[in-house]
């Protein structure tokens, strides 16, 4: 039973069980079945221990900032499932009613988020949509990584969504600067994978 949590020592402390582990290490079979011809992810990236390390834990650190007290959490690029999918593995197997939306433009990598659902048994639905084209957009939680930089996401979320409770962003230190005209209440924690790297939950989005 141990040896699976093995592959995840960062995740020790996060309360994450075997079975959640499993469905990751499932995950990564299809993901790298899949980049041969989709090219979800660039080959450097590819192997398992990066793979494991650098996206999936990555990934898995924003369940803290999640908003359980609500039904649907958007990722608004969720490309090959980072951190969407890994989220909704995180979600069912803590038995949480929550349905995870993928916005996914690309046609390719939406087939290959609603395959991994199936076989997961993930409560998600793939939007193949353009979310910049999308209005009035409701939700709890939102999250984005390596998706737009921040000023973009912050209009988008301002513009497009008229319901959200939070906004959780995967940071660089080198990503960290003022934004004259915007607004907001956060809370920030430091990544457990990489030392030049941050979250943000962000609320109440405003402009000045």
């Amino acid at each position: 039973m141990e040896e699976i949590l093995d592959k995840y020592p960062l995740l020790k402390y996060q309360n994450v069980s075997r079975e959640t582990c499993v469905d990751f290490e499932k995950f990564i079979i299809e993901l790298r079945r899949n980049n041969e011809e989709i090219n979800l992810m660039s080959k450097e990236n590819s192997q398992d221990n990066t793979i494991r390390e650098r996206h999936i834990v990555d990934s898995a650190q924003s369940i803290d900032f999640v908003d359980f007290n609500s039904n649907i959490v958007t990722d608004i690029g969720s490309g090959g499932g980072f951190p969407g999918i890994i989220v909704s593995i995180l979600i069912k197997n803590l038995k949480k009613n929550i349905k995870v939306n993928l916005y996914e433009k690309s046609h390719h990598k939406s087939v290959f988020l609603r395959k991994i659902s199936r076989e997961l048994k993930l409560e998600t639905e793939v939007i193949q949509k353009n979310i910049f084209e999308i209005k009035n957009i409701k939700s709890g939680t939102i999250m984005a990584r390596a998706f737009k930089p921040l000023p973009i996401v912050l209009e988008l979320v301002y513009k497009n969504f008229n319901n959200y409770k939070n906004l959780i962003l995967f940071m660089s230190n080198n990503g960290e600067k003022t934004l004259e005209i915007w607004d907001f209440d956060f809370e920030k924690k430091k990544s457990i994978t990489s030392q030049d790297s941050f979250l943000l939950n962000i609320k109440n989005i405003k402009k000045k």
